[in-house]
């Protein structure tokens, strides 16, 4: 089944919260834990979500290569920059869903558009 999120004036999180529960498949009364979900989910209009100046600056995500001195922080400004709007969006939902093999299949159902 396609649900369809859009994100015109609403909060990062509320958004990444309701598309993590959809791509888990928690709305449908045959849901478990451990059965990836046919769900997918395409969220809209994330250029004009509801995201404030002070998060843009002080938000940070960090990046470890796996080597001594590889640790990276990035601000969510230069990663808007960068990448855009839909990469923010991919990193909350990616946080909210479990950390388990299911995770990146569930993550191949997200699409997000800006």
């Amino acid at each position: 089944m396609e649900y369809l999120i859009d994100a015109k004036g609403k909060k990062l999180g509320r958004v990444a919260q309701e598309a993590a529960s959809l791509l888990m498949g928690k709305n449908s009364p045959d849901f478990e834990r451990q059965r990836l979900s046919e769900n997918k989910v395409v969220i809209e209009n994330a250029s004009l979500a509801d995201i404030s100046s002070t998060k843009l600056e002080t938000k940070e995500y960090e990046k470890y290569s796996g080597y001594p001195g590889g640790l990276v922080y990035e601000k969510m400004k230069r990663i808007v920059e960068k990448k855009g709007y839909a990469e923010v969006f991919r990193y909350a939902v990616l946080g909210m869903l479990p950390a388990n093999r299911l995770s990146p299949k569930m993550m191949k159902n997200l699409t997000i558009k800006e």
